[in-house]
């Protein structure tokens, strides 16, 4: 037994709490940089993805918290290309998959690179195409240096590829085998279009003078920043928040139980271990209310997700059509401390309109209850998102509600 013995419920709040849902920020006028630094002091990274069917992952994943903010904000303090490192607060790199980290994590993400360089935990076939072609890798890198910032439609090789790399030319290969191993990092975006340039002329001096971390430091200040970020977790919750390697992440989850920056906990209806931050607050109640992208903080592990939430949630993006359950691009509708409900949703720019393909809701719940508070959230969104309409489909066992909801708006 252990000192400590919660209930789920509370554990949800603790865990809703460290990912800087709560209290709520939404009510804010006016989103600027101390608040978009304070949910990434909570979150610790955002993931990038490509996928824009609604809106890109990093920007849903705010909107989840700080509600209708200016993008613009965003894009000027975490995207803005510059050749001067004075005043970069964040880069990019491989944390939980491509993600936006604080600067200060880049001596703690250092050995990641130098096994990068020694072709470790690299995709095989970029690995593969870095060993073959090391006249290509340094030209690009060369180029780079001379003619900084670019993108890869900047770059002159052209050579197409086909199959797994997604059509991915030469110089677009060379570009993310030398960004994996930190010879070059993003020096910001335009259009969600990636710009490369030295690490000296992006990131501050003061990080880069920094010594790299030991790998055992590392994974230690990481481990310690998933138990922040998750306020509760297992074992291999804390080590997915950053995809570190089992026997590197329990050596540091040691250290960190030695040194009391977590300690065991129990919760009721969740198998363990399992470790609380000792910071970790327990609010005394949630009234929480977001959309969730699947690539949200929140979300990632998903055996977490069913653990605590009891609610299963997979993403089905690559799952032919008429094999998915629930939709495409589908988000889990967090009311109070619990998922209550999943929407499939699409931004439809030509219209002017935020689909509700489907609509489903979690058993046992109030489906007017829960449709009026959608129908709410799903019209901040379209406001933030500059659409007009919200247009609800027939799928789902929810979608009548919804659609009632959402005509006496």
């Amino acid at each position: 037994m252990t000192d400590q013995s919660l209930s789920k419920a509370q554990a949800r709040r603790i865990a809703l709490r460290a990912q800087g849902f709560l209290p709520q920020r939404r009510s804010l006028k006016r989103v600027d940089k101390r608040h978009l630094d304070g949910v990434l002091e909570q979150v610790s990274l955002l993931q990038i993805d490509s996928v824009n069917v609604l809106d890109r992952a990093h920007y849903l994943t705010l909107f989840a918290r700080l509600g209708a903010y200016d993008k613009a904000t965003v894009d000027r303090h975490l995207h803005g290309v510059s050749k001067s490192g004075a005043q970069k607060g964040y880069f990019e790199y491989w944390g939980h998959e491509a993600s936006l980290l604080p600067v200060s994590l880049y001596p703690a993400l250092a050995w990641r690179m130098e096994r990068a360089r020694q072709h470790q935990g690299v995709w095989g076939k970029l690995s593969r195409y870095a060993k073959e072609n090391p006249d290509v890798i340094a030209s690009v890198l060369e180029e780079i240096g001379v003619r900084g910032p670019l993108c890869v439609s900047d770059l002159e090789r052209r050579g197409s590829r086909s199959g797994s790399w997604w059509g991915w030319n030469d110089s677009k290969i060379a570009l993310e085998f030398l960004f994996w191993c930190g010879h070059i990092v993003a020096a910001g975006r335009q259009n969600f279009t990636r710009y490369y340039d030295l690490p000296e002329r992006v990131l501050p001096a003061a990080i880069l003078g920094q010594p790299a971390l030991d790998t055992h430091e590392a994974h230690r200040q990481l481990m310690a920043m998933a138990a922040r970020s998750h306020g509760i977790g297992s074992e291999k919750c804390l080590r997915d928040y950053f995809r570190l390697s089992t026997e590197d992440a329990r050596q540091a989850l040691d250290s960190l139980l030695e040194e009391g920056v977590v300690e065991p906990v129990e919760v009721e209806g969740w198998q363990g271990p399992l470790y609380r931050h000792k910071d970790a607050g327990l609010p005394a109640r949630a009234t929480c209310q977001a959309l969730l992208a699947p690539f949200d903080s929140l979300v990632w592990y998903r055996d977490r997700v069913e653990a605590l939430f009891d609610f299963r949630y997979r993403i089905e993006i690559y799952v032919p059509k008429e094999k998915r359950q629930y939709g495409y691009y589908v988000l889990p509708f967090l009311m109070g401390d619990r998922l209550v409900a999943r929407l499939d949703l699409k931004a439809n720019r030509q219209e002017a309109i935020l689909e509700v393909f489907a609509a489903h809701g979690e058993k046992g719940i109030d489906k007017g209850k829960v449709a009026d508070a959608l129908a709410t959230e799903l019209a901040l969104m379209a406001g933030w998102m500059g659409l007009e309409a919200i247009r609800v489909g027939a799928d789902g066992d929810l979608s009548g509600s919804l659609g009632e909801a959402v005509s006496r708006l």
